[in-house]
């Protein structure tokens, strides 16, 4: 195994990328407290944003399983996914990081350049099952920097009952021009069109990106033609009644809860809403994001990776490989991603997940669609990229600029 323990210096950029990066998308919330390593005494620390997890539960079981099949003792740490990168660089600029670290996925690309993160190639972690579209997000400068533990998408929910009311046959929502007819359709029946979230935050970015990616535009030319079509769009279903202007100041749970009424149509929302939505009263479906000529539009992807941070004493990097081994695992994926509402990252936990619940069908297809924020070798670039976007669509959403010149000052700032 080749060595890797020098550290590049933790730059102020990297910093900087962080804070915006850690924006809340489909996370957890709260702090069990910090955590430092212990001695080399057998015991390996392993940080997660798992909060709400505490001893006891399937999740702490499962670790401490992974310990005892590894033959050490574990010390886990859960923390606020807003908390876990900062507190991720600052051990390692003191020489303490975690053992095993499982970060929300846009993050990683930020620690792998700075030095924080070992490559699959040095840790000899397999990632040979792993879907390539959900693996691309923890990939940087055509390094790999750990394993998806499970991911989260978008797609979009309907509210059968309304669809029928107003004549709408959902098979013939397939593009962006027969999903604005169906709005039409439920705006002239009386009922309410589409929620969605464009708070301006990175809750707002991530539900824009289906559209934007759908339309065929790329991050890196964020004013082009098609990136205006896409948001030109959503300005659309504001100025005809088909979304609501609370959209503006929605997050992905206020939108939810709109959705939640009953009123609604349509609900951009994820696969961690799956639960509510059967426990809401009434019958609804899903359906994959379309894009703009038809088809299913890229979504943004959410989850964590399990990552294995540079240590000083490289011969922990046995265990810790055996660890995250473990935790991904297919079993343990199946049970794991069952608890968090993730779909698998493998088709073989994915099938399993299907047969085990049908419901998941179309997020598991939405999955496999899905692309990671950080893919196309953007790593750290795509933070500030992503806050010029929902600074664009907050602008013209609002009516203080036409979606052209919005994307324009974007682009410009992004430069």
């Amino acid at each position: 195994m080749n060595s890797f323990s020098r550290r590049r210096r933790l730059t102020a950029a990297a910093l900087t990328a962080l804070a915006v990066a850690t924006s809340a998308t489909a996370c957890g919330s709260g702090s069990t407290g910090t955590g430092t390593k212990a001695a080399d005494d057998g015991t390996y620390t392993i940080w997660d944003p798992y909060p709400q997890f505490a001893k006891g539960s399937a999740w702490v079981k499962l670790l401490d399983a992974c310990g005892s099949e590894a033959g050490v003792k574990i010390k886990r740490t859960g923390f606020d996914t807003s908390d876990l990168a900062g507190k991720t660089l600052l051990a390692a600029q003191q020489g303490n990081s975690p053992d095993v670290l499982i970060v929300d996925n846009p993050v990683v690309s930020t620690l792998a350049e700075a030095g924080v993160l070992t490559t699959t190639d040095d840790s000899e972690l397999d990632t040979s099952g792993v879907d390539p579209n959900l693996l691309a997000a923890g990939q940087s400068g055509g390094k790999t920097y750990g394993t998806p533990i499970g991911a989260n998408t978008l797609a979009l929910y309907y509210n059968k009952k309304v669809l029928k009311e107003a004549g709408v046959d959902i098979a013939t929502v397939k593009d962006w021009a027969s999903l604005t007819a169906a709005l039409a359709k439920v705006g002239q029946a009386g009922k309410k069109g589409i929620t969605f979230s464009a708070i301006g935050t990175e809750e707002g970015s991530f539900q824009f990106l289906p559209w934007f990616w759908g339309s065929g535009a790329e991050l890196t030319d964020v004013d082009s033609p098609a990136a205006v079509s896409a948001l030109s769009l959503w300005k659309g279903w504001l100025d005809k009644g088909y979304a609501p202007n609370s959209v503006l100041n929605n997050t992905q749970t206020t939108s939810w809860q709109e959705f939640a009424t009953g009123d609604y149509a349509f609900a951009e929302n994820g696969t961690w809403q799956l639960a509510a939505a059967k426990k809401a009263g009434f019958d609804f479906g899903v359906l994959p994001i379309p894009a703009s000529e038809g088809g299913s539009a890229a979504a943004p992807t959410g989850g964590e990776f399990v990552t294995l941070p540079v240590q000083g004493d490289t011969g922990r990097y046995t265990t810790t490989r055996k660890l995250a081994t473990c935790l991904t695992s297919t079993k343990n994926l199946y049970d794991t991603d069952t608890t968090l509402s993730y779909v698998a990252p493998t088709a073989e936990v994915q099938d399993k997940q299907v047969a085990a619940d049908p419901a998941l069908k179309p997020w598991v297809d939405a999955v496999k669609s899905a692309k990671g924020r950080t893919s196309d070798d953007l790593g750290t670039k795509y933070p500030k990229i992503s806050e010029q976007l929902w600074k664009a669509v907050q602008s013209a959403l609002s009516g203080s600029k036409s979606p052209k010149d919005a994307l324009t000052t974007a682009q410009s700032a992004a430069k």
